[in-house]
């Protein structure tokens, strides 16, 4: 929507006061005139829908005009349209979203997997940014960076404070600029500076590996544009290795989702042909779908079906779904499509709950409106919204359990998410008094935490170390799995108000 025009005023000499009054009510008109626009455009595009209310739409020009005549200092029009529509949409729920333009294009490299920096994946360890592991063939990779570096400066700028999205930006930049970065090499017990020109990386979303003979580890970090070319890629190779490949877990931790195209495609991978995945249901009918394992509903357009290279045995091998509080979105219908389908075990946390559809239309060239359009369900009718996906056994993270987990942010602690169903939810007090002890716990540990040593971190996934994975292991291989005595299913929660 453009910005009212610009009015001049009168040049006859008049109070500051009524210049001002005057000024408003021009404003005010100009933007009543739009709402009417806008009034008749949507009537005209959609004759369903209810008359925009005239009375509030009064209010808003009103307050427009007020702001734009009788702020202390002068506002921008286009701003405090562009604010406006931002306060409408992120008032809805806590995915809708009106993207700017800096938005935009960071929404967009996400979902491409592409942007400007150095290639590592990090992680934040005793306040400092850590290299999970540098990015093949990256800068980084390129520079000698090697996974446990711990980064300590950024440029002229301390890393300690920084949160881990600030640390990012400062990574981040122009194609062929220099980032100079100190780093500590814990094996080596030395500081040493990085210089390392950036240039564009390409996330990779999917690792695999065998574990041992016979077992595949597979992860896939988030679904994006090119994650099911690298998720078939992979297991090409797995079953290069190991033709006879016996059992694979599918590590879908932390996984915060992405695009559904990508979930029904590595859903079918597992799945037999022409089974629902996926279905959604919201207000239009172009929301109203059910998602099935065949290549018409992951194949885009003009594309061939990766999944045609993979071998048969694929439908039939042992499978376990490795999840967490973290998963949420694409990898909850990946796990929920297997386990209704009886297909996998799934192993872990109750997952993230992020069971709604967001669509991004576009506005302009550089601006977009993500709106959530549908809910998710599970092939049998399961809501996956506020609640997740319960998995079939509970793991914890470590040997000595999950002593915060009842404290992690889930989709029923977000302010204005959306119920999972028609029907009213309502406090679980066996959470209430989980997240009580969780605290109380914190505490303790908190005010002993002075004479200890800090706590050692969570082990990377994939690694000999990770609980989980082992766990998930022995359940492939008929082995004993050591099942969590502490968790229990979180029902969902009443929606918070603000």
């Amino acid at each position: 929507m453009s910005a009212s025009p610009n009015i001049a005023l009168s040049k006859h000499r008049a109070p500051v006061g009524a210049k001002l009054k005057i000024a408003g009510w021009i404003s005010l008109g100009a933007v009543a005139g739009a709402l009417a626009t806008m009034q008749l455009q949507a009537t005209a595009r959609n004759t369903s829908l209810a008359p925009l209310p005239l009375e509030e739409l009064q209010q808003l020009a009103a307050v427009f005009g007020m702001v734009k005549s009788d702020y202390v200092e002068p506002v921008d029009e286009k701003k405090l349209i562009t604010d406006a529509i931002g306060g409408m949409v992120s008032g809805l729920d806590p995915h809708s979203q009106y993207f700017d333009k800096k938005t935009f294009k960071e929404f967009r490299e996400g979902t491409t997997g592409r942007f400007v920096g150095v290639g590592i994946e990090i992680g934040m360890e005793d306040g400092l940014v850590k290299v999970v592991t540098p990015i093949e063939g990256s800068p980084a990779f390129r520079a000698g960076l090697k996974s446990g570096d711990l980064i300590t400066k950024i440029d002229d700028t301390a890393v300690k404070g920084l949160s881990i999205d600030q640390a990012v930006k400062r990574m981040r930049g122009e194609p062929n600029t220099k980032v100079l970065l100190t780093i500590f090499r814990k094996a080596e017990s030395r500081t040493f500076p990085v210089s390392i020109t950036r240039e564009e990386i390409r996330v990779q979303s999917v690792r695999a590996k065998m574990i041992e003979p016979g077992y595949a580890w597979l992860r896939v970090s988030q679904f994006q544009d090119r994650t099911v070319d690298d998720f078939v890629r992979k297991l090409e190779e797995l079953y290069k290795q190991d033709p006879g490949l016996k059992g694979i877990v599918l590590d879908l931790r932390n996984d915060p989702g992405g695009l559904l195209e990508g979930a029904v495609a590595i859903a079918s991978t597992f799945l037999p042909k022409d089974v629902p995945v996926v279905s959604t249901n919201g207000q239009i009918a172009e929301s109203k779908q059910i998602f099935k394992a065949n290549p018409s509903d992951y194949v885009r357009r003009g594309g061939g079906d990766p999944l045609k290279r993979l071998p048969e045995a694929v439908k039939n091998v042992q499978l376990v779904v490795l999840v967490n509080e973290g998963s949420a979105s694409a990898s909850e219908i990946v796990a929920g499509a297997l386990q209704d389908h009886k297909r996998a075990i799934v192993m872990g946390s109750q997952t993230f709950g992020k069971g709604s559809v967001q669509t991004v239309r576009q506005l302009t060239a550089d601006t977009a409106l993500k709106l959530t359009t549908a809910r998710y369900y599970t092939p049998s009718g399961r809501s996956i919204q506020a609640k997740g996906i319960v998995p079939d056994v509970m793991i914890d993270e470590t040997a000595e359990g999950n002593l915060y987990s009842a404290l992690r942010m889930r989709e029923a602690d977000l302010q204005k998410h959306l119920v999972s169903g028609t029907e009213k939810e309502e406090k679980d007090p066996a959470r209430e008094k989980a997240r009580e002890e969780a605290l109380k716990r914190l505490e303790e540990e908190t005010a002993k935490a002075a004479n200890k040593p800090p706590a050692k971190p969570l082990p990377e996934f994939g690694t000999e170390e990770d609980f989980q994975l082992q766990q998930a292991l022995n359940r492939l291989k008929g082995k004993p799995v050591l099942v969590s005595k502490t968790q229990t299913e979180r029902k969902p929660e009443e929606a918070k108000a603000n």
